[in-house]
């Protein structure tokens, strides 16, 4: 609580602990292609927050409603060493919303061809996401959709013969269509800033994560009791978007 009144205050008077401005970054570094067994992975620092994303494929059946296209599926876990918050066991609430948040992102954004991971009949490729949290200081959705959205872009698909998969050939890179990044605010009394270190998330009065591309909001998610006007979501909006194209060039330039 003292921690909180704090915070309060240096916002009220227009400042932040850390000295930066209402709508700036902490600093951000994606590291790709960590985990040499996975098809894509990276990790992502932002601040002192840190997320492993790693990528793998699977030969499955198709969906029925989509039997020429593959699987995407997403997973979020808080592991105990990145906070004493979390603990071990079945997956938490906040374990359950962070994959599903950077999921809704990458998933409405259109991001993977589900098209192209069609094989023959029966057989697509299913991706599986799995994000690991390794250290926790605030803001975990835009930290893990860039993990996510980097593991993507690193992934490279295996060969297939006679209906099975030869991982120790992996050539043709994963078809990715669409670029997505999210950015999450906070809101403590009346002031907005963006991305939240773990002392202003608890400090909050609400939250709201914005996923975009280039010209279209693909998801939101609102987090915690207290509200937004109107008029905070539409400078959000133009912040978000504003904000889109240095997330997008960080992703581009670590694969390159």
């Amino acid at each position: 609580m003292v921690k909180s009144n704090h915070i309060r205050a240096l916002l009220a008077g227009g400042s932040r602990e850390d000295g930066r401005e209402p709508y700036a970054f902490r600093g951000i570094k994606v590291i790709p292609g960590l985990l040499g067994n996975a098809e894509g992975s990276a990790e992502v620092h932002l601040g002192d927050t840190r997320v492993l994303a790693g990528v793998k494929l699977q030969i499955e059946e198709p969906m029925e409603d989509t039997p020429h296209q593959g699987n995407l599926i997403m997973s979020g876990e808080l592991l105990p060493l990145a906070s004493e918050m979390y603990e071990t066991g079945p997956p938490s609430a906040d374990a359950i919303e962070f994959g599903r948040v950077v999921d809704r992102g990458i998933r409405h954004g259109n991001c993977i061809d589900l098209a192209s991971l069609f094989i023959e009949d029966e057989k697509v490729w299913t991706v599986f996401i799995d994000m690991y949290v390794l250290n926790y200081d605030g803001n975990l959705f835009d930290a893990g959709t860039l993990a996510a959205m980097a593991a993507l872009m690193n992934t490279k698909v295996p060969k297939v013969e006679d209906g099975e998969a030869v991982r120790t050939e992996r050539t043709q890179k994963l078809k990715i269509d669409n670029i997505v990044a999210s950015t999450t605010f906070a809101k403590v009394k009346d002031r907005l800033i963006l991305d939240p270190n773990g002392d202003e998330e608890l400090a909050a009065d609400c939250r709201l994560t914005i996923a975009t591309d280039a010209e279209k909001v693909r998801s939101m998610q609102k987090g915690k009791s207290g509200g937004l006007s109107k008029g905070d979501i539409e400078q959000l909006l133009d912040a978000s978007f504003n904000k889109y194209g240095e997330l997008k060039d960080i992703l581009t330039r670590t694969q390159s």
